[in-house]
């Protein structure tokens, strides 16, 4: 099966952005625990598995995945059933469940999951697409896994799993006359949404918002108001400035380091950001928003030569879930959006979502193996 690729559409470039941002990651890891050697050793090896699983998946042809599909589909819903059932609940949100003495974080795998079923599912109904019947049979399909996650709660991780599955029927074909129609109402709801985040009392009956998520928002729009809420984002955007061109130095022991002064909760996963901008610099900062550029171009470019729609759809899924969440990350860090909690991909600690990224890169990696040369 193997010896019927052209290795030299191997896209070796792809893995070298990613190794150079786990590298990366460890420095700045090493640094936000204090340098907590079985944290570091920890995120060593998820690297090491998750790199061996992307090569091994990246010889797999993702045409054999499809004929999975259902299955795949099945299973991303039992893990979420189980996480519900039998899941570890940690500062009120059950995300965690353990499994042969191994815990993980099924949403991280799940993204993926729903990546290649979307690519098989979209690429199947695609004639019929801008029909009002499939687009309801999408929107079904789809809202069975959205619903399980933000019942963890999870609202984090049910929008990147919409916004990729937005981006995946964009390209699928979807008419002009659906987006414009959505948009006509999305807006609209949204902006009303924001001026009544004003009002804590209306904001708290939004049925999709937990009580914490509403301080966050409300600490995001009236920072002086909720301070005590808002703090880690306020330290975030201290630490990042405080960086300034060339940064403070890894592992530093100032005085003056927000880090050092436990002024970050989650130094080391939700807001690494902050730490590569005081240990790192400007400079810091714009290699890493650079290597996540071009890898977000690789993979859209790997769609964008796929040799037919579902690897398209792949490589935009992967790309749309790489950019969001980067995007997403450094916003929360830098005070753009509210606190939300997302992994920076590849730098975070946190095993789950580095394993699970390297399995969307090694099906990603086949698409490019079987690119259309023409």
């Amino acid at each position: 099966m193997i010896f019927n690729y052209n290795f030299k559409n191997y896209n070796f470039r792809l893995l070298l952005y990613v190794l150079a941002l786990n590298v990366i990651g460890i420095l700045v890891i090493n640094s936000a625990s204090g340098q907590d050697e079985g944290m570091v050793m920890k995120q060593m090896m998820g690297i090491a598995l998750g790199l061996a699983m992307a090569l091994v998946i990246s010889l797999i042809p993702y045409q054999k995945l499809f004929a999975y599909s259902w299955g795949i589909y099945g299973g991303c819903i039992a893990i979420l059933l189980a996480v519900l059932v039998f899941g570890r609940n940690v500062n009120g949100a059950t995300r965690w469940i353990e499994i042969a003495g191994i815990q993980f974080q099924p949403s991280e795998f799940v993204k993926h999951g729903l990546i290649v079923f979307g690519a098989w599912f979209l690429n199947k109904n695609v004639e019929s697409l801008n029909s009002v019947k499939t687009l309801a049979l999408i929107a079904a399909v789809f809202a069975v896994p959205v619903v399980l996650i933000l019942e963890e709660p999870n609202l984090s991780t049910t929008l990147v799993i919409m916004f990729v599955l937005a981006c995946m029927i964009f390209v699928a074909g979807l008419s002009y006359r659906w987006i414009l129609g959505a948009l006509a109402v999305v807006t609209p709801v949204f902006g009303l949404l924001i001026y009544l985040a004003r009002f804590t009392d209306v904001l708290t009956r939004v049925p999709f918002l937990r009580g914490y998520q509403v301080t966050r928002v409300l600490a995001w729009l009236n920072p002086d108001e909720y301070a005590s809420t808002g703090y880690q984002q306020a330290n975030s955007i201290m630490a990042i400035g405080s960086g300034m061109l060339h940064g403070k130095g890894l592992n530093n022991n100032t005085l003056a380091s927000v880090k050092n002064g436990n002024f970050l909760a989650e130094a080391q996963t939700d807001f690494i950001f902050a730490v590569i901008g005081e240990e790192l610099g400007f400079i810091g900062c714009m290699v890493v928003i650079g290597l996540f550029a071009v890898l977000v171009f690789e993979c859209l470019w790997t769609g964008h030569r796929a040799k037919d729609l579902s690897g398209k759809l792949i490589g935009c899924g992967v790309a749309a879930l790489l950019s969001f969440q980067t995007f997403t990350n450094i916003a929360v860090a830098t005070g753009i959006f509210p606190n939300t909690g997302i992994p920076l991909p590849f730098i975070s600690y946190g095993v789950s979502s580095l394993v699970s990224m390297y399995i969307g890169l090694g099906v990603l990696l086949n698409v490019g193996l079987q690119r259309n040369t023409h």
